[in-house]
């Protein structure tokens, strides 16, 4: 599925939930005149594979972040589409999008994720592909950021 489509199947209420992103912004501004950087991602996991990803993420990948203290996450089900469609679909908030690219090179070089990602690949990759989106809050947002 493109990733155009599936944004357009998604009710943005459950995508950007107030309180999802007035906490992402409260942590991540150390400096209250940078911008944040709401990145919006969809995992697509092979066939049958979602499951693995999930525990991945459940019992890894969101301790894994909590050790950039900068950037904050929230991990979203669009209303039970993810398990019919194989996709994982989360917003992290990063103070800029400078941040956010080190930020990632960070993560990807940590020798505690390469393990982890190594052992739940060890029956075979998990993720097919990443849509990422970089959103910014409007300066006429409801969200009371």
């Amino acid at each position: 599925m493109k990733r155009r489509t599936l944004l357009q199947t998604l009710p943005a209420a459950s995508l950007l939930p107030a309180t999802v992103l007035a906490a992402a912004h409260s942590r991540v501004l150390a400096d209250p005149s940078a911008e944040t950087a709401f990145e919006l991602r969809v995992y697509h996991c092979y066939e049958g594979k979602l499951p693995d990803l999930l525990k991945r993420f459940r019992d890894h990948t969101t301790k894994l972040f909590g050790k950039a203290r900068d950037q904050e996450h929230r991990l979203l089900d669009s209303h039970g589409r993810s398990a019919k469609s194989n996709t994982l679909i989360y917003i992290i908030a990063h103070p800029s999008r400078e941040a956010a690219a080190a930020n990632w090179k960070a993560f990807q070089a940590d020798p505690e994720w390469i393990s982890v990602r190594d052992k739940s690949e060890a029956n075979g990759k998990i993720v097919e592909k990443v849509d990422s989106t970089y959103m910014t809050k409007t300066d006429f947002s409801n969200f009371g950021l």
